[in-house]
């Protein structure tokens, strides 16, 4: 980061909130790293040090600062639209998979040598594979000790925590404070009435809300999920049980809090990435504006919408099995179809608050054996739902981070029934993929023929989009918006 080092203490003295967690900003003559957005005076440009993540600020010997707690910020976007593998890679971390395995398992499951990989982290963050599994444990840790009033034994074990010795070692070291010190001069929250646990999960404005509310709402899942009132409530099963979550952004803060059924704070951390995806919280948009706008095509659309995200998914097969019901029907359609689906195959529950979701998603397992016909959609849509729901059951098909999107895209298409168009949005969806293009896409090829009538074929469309990468995904939604706007 030293060749853009001015660039970023500029960014620094105006603490625009639009900087937050794209970069860190050490002082070294206090050993202390802060988010660009920290209240303290502006240290002189000789005594500060950047860097793309928090992990490299901690290997780098610099301890998170206190006021502005650099654990609350957002995810860092720096890999993304430079590395895949990294980005991968990133994904498959957060989802736990460096916390009973080690980075020759991780660069197995990516196809890359170890050696390789880490010298990737290290061009793309400057810290190493287990500095960023490392920092992402003690982070989380720090805010469950902030946020909540769980016992410090099992913020321990939900951190990922192999000993309580250790948990306390590793925050003493990183913070310079025991957990319970800590503790003391926050303001913790207490379990709720209804039995719930809430965290706060940071994002970068602008966001535009307005366009993430009307996507959701058009495409919820009857039962399953609820979109209303500026607020999303769905349920899901973990460890074996039913659960729900409810989320609601705090505009003023930049934050999305988040309440998960007591029951199920063992799962947390994996809940609270899981609603990061689903909502692209990650999303650098200030960096993904500034691309876009450079084309004459998008400028207008991106100004209209700086804050645009691309809608994630909780669950990538539930996704899956979304797109494939919505192949050739509308969008009110395949919604009622998705209603049924729940209706004959989820499971029943109970329990969620106020009215909330009475139903899970059918597992793989289940679909795989079901009269999915049933429903009302021609059996060759059916049989394509129960071939993809078998080989998900299977492992034969991985919907996970740790896959590249061309390899899926081509394990989904040797599916019959399943084509190109349902591939790419399952890519773009399901596996948050940033640079995923639907060239065949009506909507898409309407936009590109800006009110002439007549439609791009989707090879033009392909090629006209090349300007647009690695941002595609999120081309592709501005083009979706600008026809609903229209």
């Amino acid at each position: 980061m030293k060749a853009d080092a001015d660039l970023y203490y500029r960014a620094l003295e105006s603490k625009d909130r639009r900087f937050d967690g794209t970069f860190f900003v050490a002082v070294v003559t206090t050993g202390i790293y802060c988010r660009p957005i920290c209240p303290a005076r502006t240290a002189k440009r000789k005594n500060v040090r950047f860097y793309a993540c928090a992990a490299a600020a901690e290997s780098a010997g610099f301890r998170p600062c206190r006021r502005c707690r650099p654990e609350t910020a957002p995810g860092s976007p720096a890999w993304a639209g430079t590395s895949a593998t990294v980005s991968r890679a990133l994904r498959l971390i957060h989802e736990g998979a460096l916390d009973g395995a080690g980075v020759d398992d991780l660069s197995d499951r990516l196809g890359v040598g170890s050696r390789h990989l880490r010298r990737l982290f290290d061009e793309h963050l400057g810290a190493s594979p287990v500095a960023v599994a490392q920092s992402r444990r003690l982070h989380f840790a720090r805010q469950l000790v902030d946020e909540t009033s769980l016992p410090m034994t099992e913020v321990a074990q939900l951190a990922g925590f192999s000993s309580v010795r250790r948990f306390n070692d590793a925050m003493r070291a990183s913070f310079g404070r025991a957990p319970r010190e800590l503790r003391a001069r926050a303001k913790t929250g207490s379990p709720a009435d209804d039995g719930s646990v809430s965290l706060q999960l940071a994002y970068r404005v602008p966001y535009d809300w307005d366009a993430m509310w009307a996507y959701l709402e058009r495409r919820q899942v009857p039962g399953v999920e609820i979109v209303a009132d500026g607020a999303y409530r769905r349920s899901f099963v973990a460890d074996g049980r039913p659960g729900w979550i409810a989320v609601r952004p705090d505009e003023e803060r930049a934050v999305v809090r988040l309440r998960v059924s007591l029951s199920h704070r063992r799962s947390l951390m994996d809940i609270a990435e899981r609603v990061r995806r689903l909502f692209d919280l990650h999303a650098d948009p200030l960096r993904i504006a500034r691309e876009l706008g450079r084309d004459e095509r998008l400028r207008r659309a991106v100004r209209r919408r700086p804050g645009l995200r691309v809608p994630g998914a909780w669950d990538p097969f539930e996704l899956a099995v979304r797109a494939v019901l919505g192949q050739q029907v509308s969008v009110r359609g395949a919604t009622t179809l998705a209603g049924r689906l729940v209706r004959e195959q989820g499971e029943a529950i109970d329990g969620a608050p106020d009215g909330g979701p009475t139903h899970l998603f059918p597992t793989a397992e289940r679909l795989a054996e079901a009269n999915v016909a049933a429903v009302g959609m021609p059996e060759a849509r059916a049989r394509a739902i129960r071939e993809l729901a078998r080989r998900v059951a299977a492992g034969e098909l991985s919907l996970s981070g740790g896959s590249s999107a061309e390899e899926t895209q081509a394990k989904l298409l040797e599916i019959p029934g399943i084509g190109p168009w349902t591939a790419q949005y399952v890519t773009m969806r399901a596996l948050g993929h940033p640079d995923t293009f639907l060239p065949g896409d009506l909507g898409v090829r309407r936009a590109l023929a800006n009110g002439s009538g007549r439609l791009p074929a989707a090879r033009a469309a392909q090629e006209r989009a090349e300007v647009w990468r690695p941002w595609r995904s999120y081309a592709v939604l501005h083009l979706w918006m600008e026809g609903a706007d229209g």
